[in-house]
C-alpha cells in the first residue's frame, strides 16, 4: 500500500520472515529493516529488493532508527538466544533489557506509531514495553495468542475435514504452557461444537488436540530450531487490520484490568490499535485456567520488578 511505512526492528528468522510476507502481501510501500547486525539488515533488504518484478511497489531499505519517522507500525522482533544452561528467567531478563533499549529509541523517532511485540515471552514483553512506552494501552499490541489460535484452528480442521476458515476458535491467556483452550466457544461455521462426529469431538481427541496446539513449537523447534513462518502471517494479519482498519476480532495480546497483565484475548483491530479485551462468556473450568494462566504472568513481572 502505498503511502504506508512498516518499520521492523530485528531481523532475524522471525523479523526477516516478517518483513518478506509484508512484502509479498503488499502491506506497505515502504518497508524500513533495523538490526544489531546492520550487515544483516543490509542483506535482507537488498536480498528483498531483487525481487521487486514479483511484488506490489514497494521500497524495503536497512536503516537506523530515525529512518522509523511516519512509520505506522513498527513490529519489535529484536531479542537474545537462550543459552545453554540458562533459566528461563535469566533468558526474559536479558530480553527484557533489549526491550528496554528499543522502544525509547523508537519512540524518540516515531511517536505516533503503533509497537507490535514479537519477542518472547510477549505477554511480558507488551507489558513492559507499554510501561516504559507513556503509549496509550491500545496502541502497544503483542501478538499474543492469535497464532496458537490458528493452530488450534488448523487442528480441529483436520480432524473433522473442515478448512480451518469455518472454525471459530480461541486459545487466550499465556502465549506459552498455561495457556487456555475455549472449547464452549468453539463453532463450526457458527455451529456449536458437539461431541461426536460429524461436527463433534470426544473428550479423548479434544485433549489430544488441545496438548498438540499447546507443545507445537517445541515439535517444531526441535525439527528445525526455530518457528518463523506461521509467526510472521499472524503479525501481518495483525499489520493488515491496523493498516485496513478493519476493526476485526483477533486473539492479540492487551492488558486485561481483571488480571493487571497482558495476555492472549479476543480484541477489536484497526487503525487505533488493539481494543479490549472483549468479554468471553466462559465456563467455570475456563475461569480457573484462566486465572491461572494470569498468575503465571503475574509470577514472571514480580520477579521482574515489573
Amino acid at each position: 500500500m502505498q503511502g504506508i511505512r512498516l518499520g521492523v526492528v530485528g531481523c532475524g528468522a522471525v523479523g526477516a520472515t516478517f518483513a518478506y510476507t509484508a512484502l509479498i502481501r503488499g502491506l506497505a510501500g515502504e518497508l524500513v529493516l533495523i538490526d544489531a547486525n546492520r550487515n544483516k539488515a543490509l542483506g535482507d533488504a537488498l536480498d528483498m529488493s531483487h525481487g521487486a518484478p514479483f511484488v506490489p511497489p514497494c521500497r524495503v531499505v536497512a536503516g537506523d532508527y530515525p529512518d522509523l519517522a511516519g512509520c505506522q507500525v513498527v513490529v519489535i522482533a529484536a531479542g537474545v538466544n537462550q543459552q545453554p544452561g540458562e533459566t528461563r528467567l535469566d533468558l526474559v531478563r536479558r530480553n527484557a533489557q533489549v526491550i528496554g533499549e528499543v522502544v525509547p529509541s523508537i519512540l524518540r523517532h516515531a511517536p505516533d506509531t503503533i509497537l507490535l511485540m514479537a519477542t518472547n515471552p510477549v505477554d511480558i514483553l507488551a507489558y513492559q514495553a507499554y510501561r516504559i512506552s507513556g503509549l496509550p494501552v491500545e496502541r502497544v499490541v503483542g501478538s499474543g495468542t492469535l497464532l496458537d489460535s490458528a493452530r488450534f484452528r488448523y487442528l480441529i480442521g483436520q480432524e473433522l475435514n473442515i478448512h480451518p476458515r469455518s472454525i471459530h476458535a480461541y486459545i487466550v491467556g499465556e502465549h506459552g504452557d498455561s495457556e487456555v483452550p475455549i472449547w464452549s466457544g468453539t463453532t463450526v461455521a457458527g455451529t456449536p461444537l458437539g461431541d461426536a462426529p460429524p461436527l463433534g469431538l470426544p473428550r479423548e481427541r479434544r485433549a489430544a488436540i488441545f496438548a498438540e496446539t499447546r507443545d507445537a513449537a517445541y515439535r517444531i523447534i526441535a525439527a528445525k530450531g526455530a518457528t518463523y513462518y506461521a509467526i510472521a502471517l499472524a503479525l501481518a494479519r495483525i499489520c493488515e487490520a491496523i493498516l485496513n482498519d478493519e476493526n476485526t476480532v483477533l486473539t492479540v495480546s492487551t492488558l486485561v484490568p481483571r488480571y493487571g497483565v497482558y495476555m492472549g484475548v479476543p480484541c477489536v483491530v484497526g487503525r487505533h490499535g488493539a481494543r479490549g479485551p472483549l468479554p468471553l462468556a466462559l465456563t467455570e473450568d475456563e475461569i480457573q485456567a484462566l486465572d491461572r494462566s494470569a498468575a503465571v504472568l503475574q509470577q514472571t513481572l514480580a520477579e521482574l520488578g515489573l
